[in-house]
């Protein structure tokens, strides 16, 4: 498979694909950027023929006349978009990595400059193809409508809907059926809308009203920008009985403007700085009419990269956006739950009854993926909210787009599993060391009431070091007994039957084990580590059941299979683009996954190491069977106490949350649009079929899509993920989400509907695989060529009129900005200092985090904190909650008086500024002055002010919004932590990438060659 594509499924295949490539993928010349399957006529130049036909639009409803559209001028037709090193620059960088370029000016809000190379001189680009990268299919997060209304609210809770009395419905309702409605006639769709032929629009000529070359105005660093607009005030209807039969004159009838909307507004970037939102960026609201897209999914749990689906791959091809959905599919939710013996399916592609589903009359609906026509099952008739007869349209599964069924026994192969824990600890000297043994062991006798599970919940231990201890748990012992394998070259289990033991009949012996763990080990003089014999014997014991094997390990395997040699030496790390062994070392760990998730036995994997693990080799243990990674660099209980602390956060959360056992997941589309890439933590067992041994809340995937056939009879397209899955207390449940968009024919509704977070997520899961099967500078450029080609497209082929400047849509206009904070996240960052096991764990991030979590991890926010008050304050469980604005992550934004405080998703950092303000040092750190906060200090002490009060109301609040725990540092300008922070200030120049003002000049630079 060519390294230029992204086409890694989990699953056995080659060293570098997760799986059989189900959808095949020809072979073609590598190049710089990503590429899905090539198609003909398309390689990153415009198609000659003329715009798409005449259709519904969902943003414009005048006529412009449209510009030809060729091959634009904007694009080489050679070199490909390759960016230089950062010391292009005409200066030299400053000895400090974060300070400002020394010719960037303070403010931006003025013309556009004088000629790029005048500012920065780029690298010529490599030409490594006769023709420019291509960038197809790949996905980005949403950039919000500012004007949408607020994302859905997950639907109340509701008590089980049982199914109907046995005995059927009253005979007053017998009597009296709905009126028969006769079989529907072959009725043509009716006439389009009229619309414009290529959907373009003009830039704002107030934007572009300064000559060209002329010298940037001097600016207070506030740079100026246009005021958002207000939010729109949703309307409430009744629950409607809409169907997709009726979207065609709905759609038909949605123009909405003579002026573009907000979405296509366009903005200069080389003017405009101040583009971040003053809170999260909203995701864009599908063009649907709006009884119908209050029944949409929430974009929480499903969301695609292109609120707007384009009429065809060639429309597609032309916009230079990916096309991918994101799914967060087990998150927490409280949704409706149905009781059904009949749960209702179509009986030719197996789509699960949706509210856009189409009831051609009472007794027969139309599926909205495949189009066949299904009839009414009778028990279907009965609604169990209103106990009425006769409305299927009111049942909840119409009514609802994520719902869950409790699963009638044709839903099980076997039945179903109890709640299995195997928990495999490292006990060499090692792992002694650093105290972790104690956290885990103080963790679970904790926690051991609240493991998910029923009265059949099993559990077990494993410890291991150069030999295998087994522990026999059997109810009647008096004490647990420990079991030694010392031949780890042909392991076996001692007693199999007394291993896993219920834990409410052994709940004692767990617990005497549990205490006396740490101890039994604390003279070992024993270093080697055999961590595969160790999985071996677990996977022997978890087989027959099914399972989580927790294993938490602190060194390199050394002895055994599955034994590994160091590859990384500090002295020598890659400065450049050439970063090797990001891929394994051995094919032992992706092998044994895959036979564990063939046995419903899921792995995740706790390392715990201030040394080289390798990563790379050891992470596919879990990558491949739906497990998860936890990495904590240099911890140690005593010496890191941060560390400490992150650990027994999430190790609480992992313990006590919900969680799925032998599970699959199905993703179905409306005919026409296929998926050919999958991204997350499984193994593709057919072509949208994901197996996952276990699925807990915490798990995100992606998914790579394309148009087959042309989609031009359609108005909407609708997708569905179906998750299978057995509950801890032993019941098998269908979770089902639905999402519905709309169908466009114009470029400028596809940009208009591009969501920007959503977009920038999938292209880091590509990037990521990207890395691996060619280099991490492959990956770094398809990203650049990623926004030059989209900025390109919408240069080219939406405005009418071409201005000076590097325009983008509003909806678009921080796709350069993620661009960039991606190039110097620490999974594609090329600075020497970036250790092997960082950058995997972090490209393991990208690939897995649901996007709420992923966004900012990629792009951290930055508060302002010495001055907060209660104005525009949320209020939340009788609560206050500060809401500062967004700053953005330069230098140039802090300021010696104040305090700021950085999110960066997993950790949190609280920089004091030298000249702060002595009574928030008093009232929040409890200090008299900056000289007196300590260097190392991980806590807010709760001081009875109003301003501690605030403060920690907000970070409180903060780390309530994520599944993880993201510790504090308090730091100042002497503190060790500084260069972290000064490492996540995005825009300024940085020895890994340029600043943000450098790199919009060379998009403009590469966009106008």
């Amino acid at each position: 498979m060519s390294s230029g594509g992204f086409a890694s499924q989990n699953g056995a295949g080659g060293s570098y694909t997760n799986g059989p490539s189900q959808n095949p993928v020809g072979v073609y010349p590598s190049n710089q950027s990503f590429m899905a399957p090539p198609l003909p006529g398309y390689m990153n130049s415009l198609p000659t023929k003329g715009p798409p036909p005449a259709g519904p639009s969902c943003y414009s409803g005048n006529r412009h006349q449209p510009s030809p559209v060729g091959t634009p001028g904007a694009l080489p037709a050679s070199p490909s978009h390759r960016m230089g090193p950062p010391q292009a620059s005409a200066t030299p960088p400053p000895p400090s990595s974060y300070s400002q370029h020394p010719q960037q000016p303070s403010s931006w809000s003025g013309v556009t400059p004088a000629p790029a190379g005048n500012h920065v001189s780029p690298a010529p680009y490599a030409s490594g193809t006769s023709t420019p990268p291509v960038f197809q299919n790949t996905m980005q997060p949403p950039a919000a409508l500012q004007h949408a209304p607020p994302a859905l609210n997950v639907m109340a809770p509701h008590q089980p809907y049982g199914p109907p009395p046995a005995f059927g419905p009253p005979a007053a309702m017998r009597g009296t059926p709905p009126p028969p409605v006769p079989p529907p006639t072959a009725v043509p769709p009716p006439p389009l809308a009229p619309h414009s032929e290529a959907g373009l629009y003009l830039a704002q000529p107030a934007q572009m009203n300064r000559p060209t070359g002329s010298s940037y105005p001097s600016l207070q660093p506030a740079y100026h920008s246009p005021p958002a607009p207000a939010p729109q005030q949703q309307q409430h209807y009744p629950q409607p009985s809409v169907s997709a039969a009726q979207l065609s004159p709905s759609l038909a009838a949605m123009s909405l403007q003579s002026q573009p909307p907000e979405a296509l507004r366009v903005v200069n970037l080389l003017q405009e700085r101040s583009l971040l939102p003053a809170g999260a960026v909203t995701p864009p609201a599908p063009c649907l009419p709006q009884d119908l897209q209050k029944l949409n999914c929430s974009p929480e749990v499903f969301r695609c990269t292109l609120t707007s689906i384009p009429q065809t791959q060639s429309l597609l091809n032309k916009a230079k956006l990916p096309l991918g959905l994101l799914l967060h599919p087990f998150k927490d939710l409280s949704l409706p739950v149905v009781t059904s013996s009949n749960i209702v399916r179509c009986r030719s592609c197996r789509t699960y009854i949706n509210p856009f589903v189409s009831f051609v009359d009472a007794r027969r609906w139309k599926c909205n993926l495949c189009h066949r026509v299904n009839d009414v099952p009778e028990e279907f008739m009965y609604n169990p909210v209103s106990r009425s007869y006769g409305a299927p349209h009111k049942r909840p599964e119409v009514q609802n787009a994520t719902i869950e069924f409790i699963a009638p026994s044709e839903y099980m192969l076997r039945p179903p599993q109890p709640a299995v824990y195997l928990f495999v600890l490292d006990v060499s000297h090692n792992a002694v060391e650093t105290g972790y043994l104690d956290v885990v062991c103080q963790s679970l006798l904790d926690n051991l009431d609240s493991l998910p599970g029923d009265t059949r919940t099993k559990i077990g231990f494993i410890t291991f070091d150069s030999t295998i201890h087994f522990y026999n748990l059997q109810e009647g012992l008096s004490q647990p007994q420990m079991l030694i394998v010392s031949d780890i070259d042909d392991v076996f289990l001692p007693t199999p039957d007394s291993l896993l033991v219920n834990l409410n009949e052994c709940r004692e012996l767990v617990q005497d084990l549990l205490a006396s763990l740490p101890q039994m080990f604390s003279r070992t003089m024993e270093t080697q580590s055999g961590l595969g014999p160790a999985l071996q014997a677990a996977f022997k014991l978890l087989s027959p059941t099914g399972g989580r094997m927790s294993v938490f390990q602190t060194q390199l395997p050394t002895v055994g299979i599955g034994a590994l040699k160091p590859r990384e030496e500090p002295n020598q790390r890659a400065p450049a683009k050439d970063v090797q062994n990001l891929s394994p070392a051995t094919d032992f760990y992706k092998k044994l996954a895959l036979d564990c998730s063939g046995h419903h036995v899921a792995v995740d994997l706790f390392l715990l190491s201030a040394q080289y693990c390798d990563l790379s080799s050891l992470g596919c243990i879990s990558r491949y069977s739906a497990g998860s990674v936890y990495f904590y660099p240099s911890y140690h209980k005593q010496h890191n106490p941060s560390q400490t602390e992150r650990f027994q956060k999430d190790l609480k959360r992992y313990l006590t949350r919900k969680i799925g056992f032998e599970a699959v997941m199905r993703i179905r589309c409306t005919k026409g649009l296929s998926m050919h890439t999958f991204h997350g933590n499984f193994f593709v067992r057919s072509t949208d079929l994901l197996s996952l041994a276990n699925v807990n809340p915490d798990a995100g995937f992606a998914v790579q899509m394309s148009i087959e056939e042309n989609l031009l009879d359609l108005q909407v397209v609708s997708f569905q993920a179906a998750l299978l899955y057995t509950s801890s207390k032993g019941e098998r449940r269908i979770r089902v989400h639905t999402l519905c968009l709309p169908v466009v024919n114009s470029l400028s509704d596809i940009f208009a509907g591009a969501d920007v977070q959503a977009i920038t997520a999938l292209l880091a899961s590509m990037a990521v695989d990207r890395s691996v099967t060619a280099s991490l500078g492959d990956a770094r450029d398809a990203l650049i060529n990623a926004a030059i080609d989209t900025l390109a497209s919408y240069r080219s082929s939406v405005l009418s009129v071409q201005q000076p400047g590097l325009l983008a849509p509003a909806c678009l206009r921080l796709f350069p900005l993620y661009i960039l904070a991606l190039l110097k996240h620490k999974a594609f960052r090329t600075s020497a200092g970036t250790r092997l096991d960082e950058r995997v764990f972090a490209m393991c991030q990208l690939k897995c985090q649901p996007l709420a979590y992923l966004m900012l991890m990629v792009h951290p926010s930055l508060y302002r904190v010495d001055n907060l008050s209660d104005e525009g304050a949320l209020n939340v469980s009788d609560r206050t909650i500060p809401q500062p604005r967004a700053l953005q992550l330069s230098v140039e934004k802090l300021n010696r008086d104040a305090a700021f405080l950085m999110d960066c998703g997993t950790v949190m950092y609280l920089w004091i500024g030298r000249n702060c303000n002595p009574v928030f040092l008093t009232q929040v750190l409890g200090v008299d002055s900056y000289a007196a906060v300590p260097l190392n200090m991980n806590q807010l002490p709760e001081l009875d002010t109003a301003e501690s009060s605030r403060i920690r109301a907000l970070i409180d609040w903060l780390r309530e919004r994520r599944p993880f725990h993201p510790v504090l540092h308090i730091i100042r300008d002497e503190s060790p932590l500084k260069a972290d922070f000064m490492q996540n200030m995005i825009e300024d120049l940085s020895e890994s990438a340029l600043s943000y003002y450098e790199f919009l000049l060379h998009l403009q630079q590469q966009i106008c060659k």
